[in-house]
């Protein structure tokens, strides 16, 4: 790929509204497609946010109407705020897109940071973005005094984790040992050009994500750096780990076009 520019927009008292960021996401966009630009990556935090990706269903919004922006990513719905390093990759990609691989690569970045750092993270199977994997399921604590054969989240296809209790709160994941979401990935394509992107918490505020299903996931939680180092680890200290590594990543790619089936011979 060609040599990926980073572009700092706002962070702290300077952090972005989020629909002022997907407004300078389009400009960034239109530009590269272009090629008036190079490859650019919008870094950011934004004001406490609640976004839906087009798969979001009603039943994982906040129930008490606070407000959420529809957004026209994949993925679900999840929150941005203050303690979360948020980037735009703003790429122009070989068509047809290999959509897959573009999400594994911003994977592979965000794990190396986590590295780095010295925490080890992974992808799980059939999720996307970055997670730390938690104990097995048998070797976890019982919730609420239940055994797991009675996981009302296992046995029960309405239950709610927003209305049953800090016990079942996405943000107490690391408590009850399951695995917990570190970074989001959602993205969209248009024209061969991606954009949205990540969301890697570092030290934010996680209670934020029991008042909604976290991309729609009832059975594991989220997590941050700080949570799970020990020490606060703040966006400042994150940045250059990030672009670092998506450097190393990025450019030492060579994205190639989904391969495409024949079609089939008509009869």
């Amino acid at each position: 790929m060609t040599e990926l520019r980073f572009v700092h927009l706002g962070f702290g008292a300077d952090a972005v509204e989020y629909q002022q960021a997907w407004q300078e996401q389009r400009t960034v966009h239109a530009a590269r497609f272009a090629d008036e630009i190079p490859d650019t990556c919008l870094l950011l935090e934004h004001p406490a946010v609640y976004t839906a990706g087009r798969r979001t269903e009603d039943s994982e919004r906040p129930l008490d109407g606070t407000p959420v922006i529809d957004v026209d990513r994949g993925g679900k719905i999840t929150w941005h705020g203050p303690g979360q390093l948020v980037g735009y990759p703003i790429l122009k990609l070989p068509r047809p897109v290999d959509v897959i691989a573009h999400v594994r690569r911003l994977e592979e970045a965000l794990i190396r940071v986590c590295a780095e750092l010295g925490l080890e993270t992974t992808r799980v199977e059939g999720r996307s973005g970055v997670w730390v994997l938690g104990d097995p399921v048998e070797s976890r604590p019982a919730i609420g005094g239940l055994s797991l054969d009675f996981d009302p989240r296992l046995t029960d296809e309405e239950f709610d984790p927003r209305l049953n209790g800090p016990e079942y709160a996405p943000s107490n994941a690391g408590q009850r040992r399951e695995d917990r979401k570190l970074a989001a990935i959602g993205i969209r394509i248009a024209k061969g050009v991606t954009m949205h992107g990540f969301s890697f918490n570092c030290d934010p505020d996680n209670t934020w994500f029991d008042r909604i299903v976290p991309c729609g996931i009832r059975d594991a939680g989220v997590t941050s750096l700080s949570n799970e180092l020990g020490r606060r680890v703040t966006v400042a200290e994150v940045i250059p780990l990030v672009e670092k590594h998506l450097r190393e990543v990025l450019e030492s790619s060579e994205p190639r076009p989904r391969a495409v089936e024949p079609a089939a011979a008509g009869s």
